[in-house]
Parts: C-alpha cells; structure tokens; sequence
C-alpha cells in the first residue's frame, strides 16, 4: 500500500515536468535570448522605406536590409517562418534593443561615435551617400548647380540644409512629412531635387510607378556605414552576425539582394565594405 503511494506519487511529478518541459519549447521566444535557433527571432527594421525595409499591404515585408535580416537570422538558425519583424524607428533604436524588444536591428542604421556609445554594431553591411534624385532629363549634375533651384528633403533631416550650408547657398530649401511627398513633388515639378542616402533614394525611385522617371546624380556627399545594432555588450551575437554577413558577401546573395532592391534606379553601389572598416 505505502509502495503503491510513492510509485504515484512519482509517477506525478514525472508527468507535471514532461509538461513543463514541453509547455517552455512551445513558447520560446529569441527576442532577447541567445539566438541559438528554435522558437521566434524579432528583428527591428523599416516599414516605409522601399527598397530597404518595406511593410507591404498583404503583411509581408521587402528591401535590402529584410533580406540581410532574413540572411543573418537563417545563420544563427532560424527558418523565414521563425521571424518577427518589428517596426523600429529611428528615434527609437537605442531604446528597443536596451529593452530587448528584438534581437537586433537592420534599418538603414549608420555607424557612428554617439550611438556607439549606448549599442554595438556588426558590420559595416552597406556604404551608402548622400546624394541627389532628380528627373531622368534634368540637368542638375552636382550640388552646386542646385544654387537657386527648389531642394526637397523630410523635416527634421539635416541633409538639405548640409547641401545648402556647403554647397548651394542659393538652394531653395522645400521640407515635406516624407519622402514620398518629395517623390511626388519631383514627379510634379514642385521641387527640382530630392536629397538624402543614395540607399533610400534608390529604393523610392524603384518603384513600380516610379521606374524610368527619375536618376541618381552619383554624388558622394557624404559617407554612411549602416551597421546592425546590437544591445550593447552583446559581444557574442556581435560575433555571429559578422560572419554571416562575411558569408553573405561570399556566396554573392550579398550583390544579389542589391541589384534586386536597387537596380531598377541604376544604383552603383559600393562593393561590399569590410567587417570593423568605417568609411570617414
């Protein structure tokens, strides 16, 4: 009788930690864990940038930086189902990886000395530049030429006023809610220029409605080394994400994710930069 009581007793707790076991694998989540595989990945990206990081009508997403993400995530073990795209803005990077809201972020995220500070990065995965969009016909060919003409750039951008600090004292300076009302400006007329990184200039003017309209002037006004952020002091993800992006580059998914996201508005990119090399 005693035996008998014990042997159930037993056979309890065994059942009651198979259970907990198999409830824990289910509900797994790599948001902030280690990223070995299994369960789910949140990556931070873009969701109104074409060509880099686009949220589309159906749910599903598109760029350069969704195809680096989904690169990188597949190396550290995850299958495209297993991701979770989060809407990262940019004022908000630093604060969702301190959170852990996701894993890391690729979304058009330059390298530089003050965000260093509060994250890490892999990479460099992209130089990109500032640069100018103009109408295929236009005759604007460098900055200086934009000397009363109308410039466009987003409010709040420092980029139209870096042209016209440097370059085009006489620019006429149009700023607008988004870059897409910039397109539209340019496509109208209203504005003469659009201004910001070559990478997001490319990725608006590919646009299926866009294509053929507009070109890159090909200037370089600027270096931007977009990295992927990792919460600082993460070393060992820092080190995973680096060789996959190696890898990227090597197998030429690398070059291939960029003519498919940028060719269309004859984006002459950059070859691919150094793992630890910025660009001053």
């Amino acid at each position: 009788m005693k035996l008998r009581k014990v042997t159930a007793a037993s056979a309890a707790v065994l059942a009651l930690a198979l259970s907990a076991t198999a409830c824990g694998g289910d509900s797994k989540d790599e948001g902030s864990g280690s990223g070995s595989g299994g369960g789910t990945i949140k990556i931070g990206i873009k969701y109104d940038q074409p060509g880099l990081g686009l949220k589309k009508p159906d749910g599903s997403f598109s760029g350069f930086d969704v195809d680096v993400a989904t690169y990188v995530a597949k190396e550290l073990g995850y299958k495209p189902d297993q991701i979770e795209f989060v809407e990262t803005k940019s004022a908000d990077r630093e604060n969702a990886l301190a959170r852990n809201d996701v894993k890391f972020i690729a979304a058009t995220y330059s390298i530089n000395d003050e965000r260093k500070k509060k994250v890490d990065f892999a990479g460099p995965y992209l130089l990109a530049h500032q640069d100018l969009l103009v109408k295929k016909d236009s005759k604007i060919s460098e900055a200086t030429d934009l000397n009363g003409e109308k410039l466009c750039s987003v409010t709040g951008s420092t980029s139209a006023q870096n042209v016209k600090n440097d370059f085009a004292p006489k620019a006429q300076l149009r700023e607008y809610s988004g870059y897409s009302e910039c397109i539209a400006g340019l496509q109208s007329g209203a504005v003469d220029a659009l201004t910001t990184d070559d990478s997001i200039l490319a990725g608006f003017a590919s646009q299926d409605k866009y294509k053929g309209q507009f070109k890159l002037a090909g200037l370089k006004l600027s270096n931007e080394n977009y990295g992927i952020g990792v919460k600082k002091g993460d070393t060992a993800t820092v080190n995973k994400i680096n060789k996959a992006l190696e890898k990227m580059v090597s197998d030429g998914s690398w070059q291939k994710a960029v003519d498919k996201n940028f060719g269309p508005a004859g984006y002459k990119n950059e070859p691919a930069p150094k793992i630890g090399v910025i660009v001053k």
